[in-house]
C-alpha cells in the first residue's frame, strides 16, 4: 500500500461513525470530508452563478422586448422594474435551490450528489423541513451577509469591515475545529453531511441465495421499507455480524408484525432482502420509487 493510499485509508477510518436509529439499530456511516464539503458548495455556487447569468440575460432581453424600449429615455424605468423583479427572484433562488434539493428524497443538492454526499439528521430520524430551513437560513448569517457587506465596500469601512472579515473567517473555518466537520447551521439544525452510497438498485448485492420462497412476505410487509433500508440490509449481510443480524431481524419482525425466531437470522434476512428487492424493482418498472421507509411511492 502506497503512502498516499495509507493516508486516505486513515482519513476514512477517522470519519467512521455509528448512527443509532430510533429503532435502536446501530448503523455505520462516514461523515463527509472537509474537502468534499468544500467542493460540493463550490459546485453548487457555480451552478447558481451560471444559472443566474443565463436567467439575467434571458429575463433582461424579454423585459426590454415586453416594454418596447426604443430610446434611452425609456431605458431607466424599464431597468428599475427589471432590477426589482430580479432582486426578489435571486433571493428566492438562493434559498429555494438548497431547500428544494435537500428536502427531496435524496437529501442532497446537485453539488453534493456529484461528490456522493447527502444531508442527514444526527439523531437517525427523518430529515425534517424545519432542520433543512434552519441550516440554510444560518448560511446567510455565516457567509452571505458578511460577504455582501465586504463586496459592497465594507472592506473600506474600518472597524466594521474588519469585524465582518473576522466574522466570515470564524464561520468559514468553523468546520475545521470539530471532528464531524459541522457548520454552525448543522449544530443548530441537528444535521450532518455524510457519504451516500452511490449504488444503483439493479446493481445491488447478489451474494445471497434467493430464499424468498421459504418465507411468504405480502405487499403490506414489504411496503414498509424502501431503497435506503435495502442498502442498509445489504451492508449488514455483507458484514456477516451475528449480533447485528439478530438485531436487524428483530427490528424487521417488530415492524411487520412477525414473531422473531432463533438461529435463522441470516436465512430470514436473505429472504427478506430478496423479496424487498423484487418488490422495489417491480415498482420501478411501473414508474414508482420508494426512497426510504418515510417516503410514499413516487414517480
Amino acid at each position: 500500500m502506497s503512502a498516499a493510499t495509507a493516508r486516505l485509508e486513515r482519513g476514512r477510518l477517522k470519519r467512521l461513525r455509528e448512527l443509532v436509529t430510533p429503532e435502536g439499530l446501530s448503523l455505520p456511516l462516514s461523515v463527509a470530508s472537509k474537502s468534499a464539503r468544500a467542493g460540493a458548495i463550490i459546485l453548487d455556487l457555480t451552478i447558481l452563478f451560471l444559472g443566474t447569468l443565463i436567467f439575467l440575460f434571458l429575463f433582461t432581453a424579454l423585459g426590454f422586448s415586453m416594454f418596447n424600449v426604443t430610446n434611452m429615455e425609456e431605458v431607466s424605468p424599464a431597468l428599475e422594474l427589471v432590477a426589482i423583479i430580479i432582486t426578489l427572484l435571486l433571493f428566492l433562488a438562493r434559498h429555494g435551490y438548497f431547500l428544494w434539493f435537500e428536502l427531496g428524497p435524496r437529501g442532497a443538492t446537485p453539488g453534493k450528489r456529484m461528490l456522493g454526499l447527502r444531508v442527514a439528521a444526527r439523531d437517525g430520524k427523518r430529515l425534517t423541513t424545519e432542520a433543512v430551513i434552519a441550516r440554510n437560513l444560518l448560511r446567510d448569517v455565516e457567509v452571505f451577509l458578511p460577504t455582501f457587506f465586504l463586496l459592497g465596500g465594507g472592506q473600506e469601512a474600518g472597524v466594521a469591515g474588519m469585524a465582518a472579515f473576522v466574522w466570515l473567517m470564524i464561520f468559514l473555518l468553523f468546520p475545521m475545529f470539530n471532528k464531524d466537520g459541522l457548520r454552525a447551521g448543522d449544530l443548530v439544525a441537528g444535521t450532518w453531511v455524510v457519504e451516500a452510497q452511490r449504488v444503483k438498485l439493479p446493481e445491488a448485492m447478489s451474494l445471497a441465495p434467493d430464499r424468498s420462497r421459504e418465507y411468504r412476505f405480502g405487499d403490506a410487509e414489504l411496503a414498509v421499507y424502501g431503497e435506503h433500508e435495502l442498502q442498509v440490509l445489504e451492508r449488514v449481510l455483507r458484514q456477516d455480524n451475528p449480533e447485528a443480524m439478530r438485531e436487524v431481524m428483530e427490528t424487521i419482525c417488530r415492524k411487520i408484525g412477525w414473531e422473531a425466531g432463533s438461529g435463522d437470522e441470516r436465512e430470514f434476512l436473505e429472504a427478506y432482502y430478496a423479496a424487498l428487492r423484487a418488490h422495489l424493482e417491480r415498482g420501478m418498472r411501473f414508474g414508482k420509487r420508494k426512497a426510504d421507509k418515510f417516503s410514499a411511492d413516487s414517480p
